[in-house]
């Protein structure tokens, strides 16, 4: 990009990091490769035990590093924030990559808009160790554009890796929850969308990657906290309480969610029962179009369910 930096909004870039020293490298220069020049690097190294510090420091002064005891990915990200001298704040988790473009194609998004525009984020795709894309857009393809805070508080639309925010609307919202362990991020969206709009780019901006130690591998963790949201979505009253038909939408889906975490462990019969209180929960047709998923989503995963408690568990095919 051409135009002298100093013209240019200013976006601070987050980078929370917890022993993935391996990683933050490829993380670091997908943000030094952005066509956007005005960006400032922010590693937050929450109490890593690895080389991250070593890691850093060998970008000189490319990149700010902030040290603090380990306190959790949503400290970190507070951290990072309160870090933040720039009008935009984004964030990029350390085992993740940014496509060359975000930060440009989010910046023309809020330049587009007023400043009831509070949070932009983009699409993804899921990559192996390596980084070798799987090929889908892990988000539902037809989902873009504005977004309502119901379409969030229903189904995660897309994770913290590929969004900036408003650094003033952290000064009205508040900060990431810290007693959430993980979902913290959906919460953060849900509550930036009670007070502002947002908005879902349609092309794909950022890179997750897969590997044993994600956080999303913890089934029983992802549950509770992916309660706790909704709980505190319900309290807040940004959809109304009284609509129950609302409300038992969301549970009965997110039951079907947590039915998936539990068959991915090979926990087979738990997922059968979280399946089957899905749809005692709401027992009509949840919706497939809006949750980009086929027609009777919920009775084909319990068929698959009931198969593998009756097959046992998968064998290597060369065993």
């Amino acid at each position: 990009m051409s135009t002298d930096s100093g013209s240019l909004p200013g976006v601070s870039a987050v980078i929370p990091a917890y022993n993935y020293a391996h990683f933050l490298s490829a993380a670091i220069d997908s943000i030094l490769q952005q066509d956007y020049p005005n960006v400032h690097i922010i590693v937050v190294d929450d109490g890593s035990k690895d080389n991250t510090a070593e890691v850093v420091a060998k970008y000189g002064d490319k990149v700010e590093y902030v040290y603090q005891d380990n306190a959790g990915l949503p400290a970190s990200r507070n951290t990072g924030i309160r870090a933040a001298k720039t009008p935009f704040v984004a964030f990029l988790d350390a085992d993740d990559l940014w496509l060359p473009n975000l930060v440009s194609q989010c910046i023309g998004v809020f330049a587009d808009n007023d400043d009831s525009l509070g949070i932009v984020a983009g699409k993804f795709v899921r990559v192996d160790p390596e980084g070798k894309p799987y090929g889908k857009v892990t988000r539902d393809d037809d989902f873009y554009g504005f977004y309502r805070p119901e379409d969030i508080i229903l189904k995660q639309r897309f994770g913290a890796s590929a969004v900036m925010v408003r650094r003033e609307v952290f000064d009205e919202v508040g900060f990431f929850d810290v007693s959430l362990t993980s979902s913290e991020d959906r919460d953060m969206w849900i509550r930036i969308g009670a007070k502002y709009k947002g908005y879902l780019t349609e092309d794909v901006l950022g890179y997750v990657r897969n590997h044993p130690n994600s956080m999303s591998k913890h089934s029983d963790r992802m549950k509770q906290n992916m309660r706790a949201v909704i709980r505190k979505a319900r309290a807040s009253d940004v959809i109304p309480k009284y609509n129950y038909p609302f409300w038992l939408r969301v549970i009965a889906f997110n039951m079907f969610q947590c039915a998936w975490m539990y068959f991915d462990e090979r926990r087979y019969v738990r997922a059968s029962v979280e399946l089957t209180k899905s749809l005692l929960t709401w027992p009509f047709i949840v919706g497939c179009a809006d949750l980009d998923e086929p027609p009777l989503f919920r009775i084909r995963a319990l068929r698959r369910f009931l198969w593998a408690i009756v097959a046992g568990p998968r064998r290597p095919k060369n065993a």
